[in-house]
């Protein structure tokens, strides 16, 4: 009986336990690193392993200390504990905190790339090439000249990243719950489709009045300079029309953007883990889990650029020309027209998408928020019991 291992319901006794052998390292007296028998119980001393007493009140024997350690490591370093449960409101309000961290840092970071990006779709004969636009912007308004769009890119871009990732989560266990859990295993491309377009339909009404205000900072000279000039000239000039008429074509390049961005992610992930990854998710330490998520973070980021850039390029010309309508710029631009700028685009959207998913990985860990790993198989599936 005294070899049998302790009961994992009593995390609090073994605690009580090792806690003295944790204060006491180093001391000469080893009597004083271990716990007193007097301050257990029969029953606790049974748990952590100690044999059974006798009448005599005599110390543990050394060879029951390692029993005591062995008792302990599982309640210190075993089983992770959560901040909250998965699905609850706390939870969903920190995924949206880390949407804000996520999108609002990313997306500043690499204004330099999409003003130049911007440019070369709204003045192609000017901006021909990625390394001559930004040649062409420091001279002509030098190093600061890059940062041009800074402000509202990271005001709307945060509010785009809370609802884009704290919506998509509340979407998929919503719809995840109409479904039941075979359906969505069985279906589970389909429900990371339709969550992540239902929540970018919300998240671009956030975005399109700062995207608004970021392309005409960047691409009409002498426009505005900064956010608190470009808002109020554009609404005495067109009035709150011009903050929302982009949005149809923010919808036609971000809704395509983010279910392939969100499905493609899911999928790839769950792949890597099944072929890739020569050890079970439940095996990689945080760090290894995080290297995967970049890994397919910067694989979806390819596809969602290429799907996505058509209505990019829309979007930059039509927020620079007043009056103009989205069928008037896809007759001017034409079919190679709305290509352009594609390769520094791959580059930045890349990048901002495997960066984007590191962190919002990274907020979850750092709060201890529930993170389940890749679908399985529902049990009434495995057994057949689903389809009779």
């Amino acid at each position: 009986m005294g070899s049998s291992p302790p009961s994992p319901q009593h995390p609090a006794r073994l605690w009580a336990a090792v806690f003295p052998t944790l204060c006491s390292l180093g001391k000469t007296d080893s009597s004083a690193a271990l716990p007193q028998r007097s301050d257990l119980s029969s029953q606790e001393e049974l748990d952590l392993g100690a044999p059974e007493r006798s009448d005599s009140s005599t110390a543990p024997r050394p060879e029951h200390r390692f029993r005591l350690w062995a008792a302990a490591l599982p309640a210190l370093w075993g089983e992770e504990e959560y901040s909250c449960e998965h699905g609850s409101a706390k939870y969903l309000a920190l995924c949206g905190l880390g949407g804000v961290v996520s999108c609002g840092l990313t997306h500043t970071a690499v204004v330099p790339l999409d003003l130049v990006k911007c440019r070369m779709q709204a003045e192609p004969s000017r901006y021909r090439s990625m390394l001559q636009g930004f040649a062409l912007t420091v001279e002509e308004e030098g190093i600061r000249g890059l940062a041009k769009g800074w402000a509202p890119t990271c005001v709307g871009y945060s509010l785009q990243g809370l609802c884009k990732f704290g919506l998509y989560e509340v979407f998929k266990l919503r719809y995840a719950d109409m479904l039941g859990p075979e359906r969505a295993y069985l279906w589970r491309t389909s429900l990371y489709l339709a969550a992540s377009a239902s929540a970018e339909f919300f998240a671009d009404i956030a975005l399109s009045p700062m995207e608004a205000a970021k392309v005409r900072i960047q691409t009409q000279p002498g426009y505005a300079n900064a956010l608190r000039v470009a808002v109020p000239k554009m609404y005495r000039e067109e009035g709150l029309w011009a903050f929302y008429k982009g949005v149809g074509p923010l919808w036609m390049r971000q809704i395509p953007y983010t279910m392939m961005k969100f499905a493609c992610f899911e999928r790839t992930l769950e792949a890597l883990y099944a072929y890739v990854v020569p050890k079970p998710r439940s095996e990689c330490s945080k760090p290894e889990q995080l290297g995967v998520t970049f890994v397919a973070g910067y694989i979806a980021g390819i596809f969602c650029a290429i799907v996505s850039h058509p209505a990019d390029s829309v979007v930059s010309v039509l927020n620079k020309e007043k009056g103009s309508s989205t069928m008037e710029v896809l007759k001017k631009l034409g079919f190679i027209g709305v290509w352009k700028g594609l390769f520094p685009r791959i580059l930045m959207i890349g990048t901002l998408t495997a960066l984007q998913w590191f962190i919002y990985d990274s907020v979850k860990v750092y709060f201890r928020l529930p993170r389940p790993p890749p679908p399985e198989m529902p049990a009434s599936l495995k057994e057949g019991f689903f389809f009779k």
